[in-house]
């Protein structure tokens, strides 16, 4: 989308930009947890989402002034179904009631953010523009009630690296979020100058920060790493740039997170590239079992690749169930329609 907003500092829209910073959130766990209570944190974390509404409904009814369960709430409604608008202003009011009713409570205010940034997805330009400012005085003020919090740490200094100046984008503001915690949260910080690098597009900078981070369980930690990786194997995959440092990612990051989907979703198409169909479905195959294949255009590459073999009937199911994924992108399911459409 070309508009004359968009940053010198990349080629994102303000909208693609903040569904980066949505999508692809971190609501991990220890450090980075965003609940302290653990049973909200483990279902949030494993997105059980609906077990989440009805644990924090439970809890609201038993105590009122509950900001956890308020916040966990609000997070459970926006995100069970990111494209119902009903659900989405349900969560949008209830992340404004937790601020208002805790208002110097972090985790109210990372669930005004959160559920802000999906809204913001589905506003036109000028709108989402308009919230913008709202957004960063959200995390900012995340951060200053707690600022040992990832999160709130790391999607600052994003969306600090997104947005162009005129909008509050700074990329001294992002460098000195990362300087605040070099030394006291290492990993933190170095999740930071991973994004910094990106946004300069330094990538062998970025693939130096990514090979020297330490394996984490941390979800909301994996979640950064695994973006950031993903995101440097599609540079090296573009146009066969290096098909080998960008299959070596991948496998990296299926042997560290081998219950995701990115991994063998990345090495699927790695092997296509190569004209290799039959590992390329293996994989593809595979990471549909995997969490997260639901948020990857899986399904549509497996079309793709049943139709490279001449397999018009796996390729037609693979298509139908892409098309019938309601958090697929809207242009990977226009493209899957219309190779649908070809197949009678």
């Amino acid at each position: 989308m070309n508009t004359p907003f968009i940053s010198h500092r990349g080629s994102r829209s303000i909208v693609n930009a903040i569904a980066a910073l949505t999508l692809f959130s971190t609501l991990g766990t220890a450090q980075a947890a965003v609940f302290k209570d653990a049973q909200l944190e483990s279902l949030q974390d494993a997105g059980k989402f609906v077990e989440l509404e009805q644990l924090a409904q439970t809890r609201l009814k038993a105590n009122a002034a509950d900001a956890e369960a308020s916040a966990a709430l609000s997070l459970a409604l926006s995100f069970s179904d990111a494209g119902d608008g009903k659900r989405l202003e349900a969560g949008a009011k209830q992340a404004k009631l937790c601020v208002e009713q805790h208002p110097n409570m972090a985790v109210c205010h990372v669930a005004s953010a959160q559920s802000l940034g999906l809204q913001m997805i589905n506003m036109g330009m000028a709108k989402a523009m308009r919230n913008v400012g709202t957004l960063k005085e959200s995390w900012i003020r995340a951060l200053e009630l707690d600022p040992s919090s990832f999160t709130a740490r790391v999607q600052l200094a994003k969306l600090y690296l997104t947005v162009p100046g005129m909008m509050g984008g700074s990329v001294s503001k992002a460098k000195e979020l990362e300087a605040a915690v070099r030394s006291s949260q290492p990993e933190t910080a170095r999740i930071i100058r991973v994004n910094i690098a990106a946004e300069d597009k330094k990538w062998a900078e970025m693939e130096s920060e990514l090979l020297g981070a330490k394996p984490s369980k941390d979800g909301a930690m994996q979640d950064e790493l695994r973006e950031a990786t993903m995101q440097l194997a599609r540079v090296f995959l573009k146009d066969n740039k290096d098909l080998a440092k960008a299959k070596s990612l991948y496998e990296g990051l299926h042997r560290d997170q081998p219950n995701k989907a990115s991994g063998s979703y990345g090495l699927s198409r790695v092997f296509a590239a190569q004209g290799q169909m039959d590992e390329a479905i293996r994989h593809l195959e595979r990471a549909r079992t995997l969490n997260g294949a639901d948020e990857l255009p899986v399904d549509h590459r497996l079309g793709d690749a049943y139709l490279a073999k001449g397999d018009k009937a796996q390729a037609k199911a693979a298509y139908e169930r892409f098309i019938a994924n309601k958090r697929a992108n809207p242009a990977n399911v226009e493209d899957a329609r219309k190779s649908l459409a070809k197949l009678g």
